[in-house]
């Protein structure tokens, strides 16, 4: 398979993997081994300003390159904004982003899922 030049940067040079440990940090997961594709988002959120915003995301994956490429992104492009459970970018815009093919479009969802469950836990101090 061909990937676009953004896919194959961030898919060989993920800054953002990784797992944070630590006061304030919230996790979500979704999907599964089994499935193919298992997509992991850490974020430290800052709740001292009026609205909370992402200090820090780190994501892991067992996924193709498309997902890992896009979940670095994400993360990367995240940090700053405000803590909300949409991703910075829509699920289409990052298909089309990415070039990533139609039949996939599951496994960004997979991604999407993630980000709401990290961005909707509880907060762990």
């Amino acid at each position: 398979m061909n990937y676009n030049n953004l896919t194959t940067r961030h898919f060989e040079g993920a800054l953002a993997a990784g797992v944070l440990t630590g006061r304030g940090v919230r996790r979500g997961a979704a999907g599964g081994r089994s499935q193919g594709t298992w997509v992991q988002f850490d974020m430290r959120i800052d709740s001292s300003k009026p609205v909370q915003t992402l200090e820090a995301v780190r994501f892991l994956a067992f996924a193709c390159p498309h997902v890992i490429a896009v979940s670095d992104w994400i993360a990367q492009t995240a940090l700053g904004r405000e803590a909300k459970p949409v991703l910075p970018e829509s699920v289409q815009s990052l298909r089309e982003r990415f070039d990533v093919p139609i039949e996939k479009l599951g496994r960004l969802l997979i991604v999407e899922d993630a980000w709401i469950a990290a961005v909707s836990s509880p907060y762990r101090p």
